[in-house]
C-alpha cells in the first residue's frame, strides 16, 4: 500500500512538472508569447562620472531578458540612477547622483516583482 502512495505521489509530481514546463515554452516566463517585449528605459546621462555612488545589487528572480529589462527599467526610473543589469551573474550595478538609502533600492526592485538579497558598495576611485 506505501508503494502505490509513493508511485501516484511521483505520477503526480511529474504530471505538474510536464504542465509547468509546457506552459514555460509556450509563452515564456514574463507573459504570454503575444505579448510585446519590455521596452527599456534609458537614462539620460550616461557619462558614470556623473556617478559618484554605486551599489551592486544581487536579484533573485530574475530568469530571462524581460526580467532584467524590468528590474533595469525600475532602477532606471529614479531619479539620478543610472542602472545595468546583467542576467548570467543576477545583478544590478547601480550608479546614483545623489546616495539613495539600500531600502529604497530594495523596494523599488520589490516593487518591480523581484528580491534584492544582498547589496555591496561600492568605492572605486577611477570610474569605469
Amino acid at each position: 500500500m506505501a508503494t502505490a502512495i509513493i508511485c501516484l505521489a511521483l505520477i503526480m509530481a511529474g504530471v505538474l512538472a510536464i504542465r509547468s514546463s509546457r506552459k514555460r515554452l509556450s509563452t515564456g516566463c514574463c507573459g504570454g508569447s503575444g505579448e510585446a517585449a519590455v521596452k527599456k528605459i534609458k537614462a539620460d546621462d550616461k557619462d558614470l562620472t556623473h556617478y559618484p555612488f554605486r551599489r551592486i545589487l544581487k536579484v533573485d528572480g530574475m530568469s530571462c531578458g524581460n526580467c532584467a529589462i524590468r528590474v533595469e527599467n525600475a532602477l532606471n526610473s529614479l531619479e539620478g540612477v543610472y542602472a545595468r543589469v546583467n542576467l548570467m551573474e543576477t545583478e544590478a550595478d547601480v550608479r546614483m547622483k545623489q546616495e539613495l538609502s539600500d531600502t529604497r533600492l530594495k523596494e523599488t526592485v520589490k516593487a518591480a516583482g523581484y528580491t534584492v538579497y544582498r547589496i555591496t558598495t561600492v568605492n572605486d576611485s577611477m570610474t569605469q
